[in-house]
């Protein structure tokens, strides 16, 4: 009877009675299979859960199994796996929320942000995808207990067109010196979110202005009654749904845009990385999303959750002509119809919007405060390229894939695409998992992969295209 270490990890923000459902059925099925299954019988959601889950790890187990019941922060994967030389199968689940709903689990970007953490750390996951009543889930676990686990799948790179070098140095140049702004540190266990200063100067000449997240508010207390009402005047003009929200969630939003607009022009910053959580929601009652939207819509591309080279990545698409971009996450994975979702809570431009004049603002889909967009992103022919650290070589590495931006509901409350892919996309997402990639990739709207191309060839980054 092979035996299995089977450890759930979780988040209590997200809808945990149906996390607790999924691994119950997670649990049953691998004892169905025949295994012996060990591991902690409830969630693991807090430093004492995770030091308790360690116990049950045994190098002489033949599976490691970490079942991604909703989105975790990394830190759990890096205590319990990041000396682990054994593969860890990362199970992910589907969501089961109704259209419209916020994401109920995201388990599938949890699996992505613990691939990334051990990847570079030196380790090796594996992805299953699918519930427990699915019949290639039951499938792929039998394999996966008589030893043979997936081989993940080849991260290639295709000799695409070209822009001519002379369309794209003046470009690369004219960012040398730029500075790009970051709000806090990265927040805990979001290995995405750390960054190499020095590496992204010497690749792309992009300097770093930081501003704590306590000055950060201090500059916001400091805004004036004055500067709040003609901010929030503006931004009820472009945004008429605005009008909707309290007074209470309007004041705190329009002051967090003025100090964030303030502060960019008088550092002269290009693009900003904001650390949104947990500080902005739980100290100061506002989530920074549409504030990020309307600095993103006046020009300025912003990042949340701190993205250092998820930024850079959008600096030097709209460099490269891309115009408005926005970083997502890929929550959803339908391999029948080729298609991913990909998705954020809510600070995409307003210009990204499938109907720009229902560009829904309302409050977050965890946190219920203000404020956030909630409108499907726009439809067509689309780019999604990502800079990460390429660890082995002490670089940076570019992610590269396309597809098409299809219509539908809005699936998921904030900001969501249903892109088409150009390529296999399971095999897109295991690679994502299975290669180390970050959970946030950047999505463009305008075909730049031949400038990027050239780009990367002149800055020495090997590409990753799909």
């Amino acid at each position: 009877m092979p035996t299995v270490v089977m450890i759930p990890t979780a988040r209590p923000t997200f809808a945990v009675e149906a996390a607790s459902a999924r691994a119950e059925s997670a649990r049953a099925l691998l004892t169905d299979l025949g295994a012996h299954v060990v591991g902690p019988s409830s969630l693991v959601m807090t430093p004492g859960d995770v030091a308790a889950a360690a116990k049950f790890l045994d190098p002489s187990a033949d599976l490691v199994v970490n079942v991604c019941a909703s989105f975790s922060d990394a830190g759990p994967a890096l205590q319990l796996y990041g000396e682990s030389s054994q593969p860890v199968l990362l199970w992910a689940f589907r969501e089961p929320g109704p259209v419209g709903d916020r994401l109920w689990l995201n388990s599938l970007c949890g699996a992505n942000l613990f691939g990334h953490a051990l990847v570079r750390q030196g380790g090796s996951v594996r992805l299953l995808y699918g519930n427990p009543d699915e019949r290639h889930v039951r499938e792929s676990l039998e394999d996966a207990l008589l030893g043979r686990l997936p081989e993940p799948p080849a991260l290639v790179s295709r000799e695409g067109d070209r822009a001519p070098v002379s369309e794209v140095q003046p470009a690369l140049e004219a960012m040398r010196g730029r500075r790009m702004g970051l709000v806090g540190e990265a927040p805990p266990g979001f290995t995405p979110s750390e960054y190499d200063g020095h590496l992204l100067s010497r690749v792309l000449g992009l300097e770093i202005e930081q501003l704590s997240v306590e000055d950060t508010f201090i500059r916001v207390a400091e805004v004036t009654e004055r500067d709040r009402e003609a901010e929030l005047s503006g931004a009820v003009i472009q945004r008429p749904t605005l009008g909707r929200l309290s007074s209470e969630h309007l004041g705190r939003f329009a002051a967090v845009t003025s100090a964030l607009r303030d502060w960019a022009a008088d550092e002269r910053l290009i693009g900003l990385a904001v650390r949104c959580w947990p500080e902005f929601p739980t100290e100061l009652g506002v989530c920074p999303c549409s504030s990020l939207s309307r600095l993103a819509d006046e020009g300025m591309p912003t990042a949340c959750e701190r993205d250092v080279y998820g930024t850079a990545t959008m600096l030097l698409l709209e460099a490269l002509g891309a115009g408005p971009t926005y970083l997502v996450d890929t929550v959803d994975l339908d391999a029948g119809q080729n298609l991913v979702r990909l998705w954020h809570c809510g600070s995409a431009a307003t210009q990204l919007a499938a109907d720009g004049e229902n560009a829904t603002q309302s409050v977050h889909c965890n946190r219920k405060i203000g404020v956030t967009g909630d409108f499907p992103l726009k439809t067509g022919a689309v780019i999604l390229a990502r800079l990460t650290e390429d660890s082995e070589a002490g670089h940076l590495r570019l992610l590269l894939a396309s597809g098409e931006s299809v219509p539908e509901a809005n699936r998921f409350q904030g900001n969501t695409a249903a892109v088409h892919l150009d390529v296999d996309a399971e095999a897109f997402v295991q690679a994502l998992v299975t290669g180390g990639f970050p959970h946030h990739t950047v999505l463009a709207w305008t075909d730049v992969r031949p400038q990027l191309r050239t780009a990367a060839d002149l800055l020495g980054i090997p590409v990753v295209e799909w």
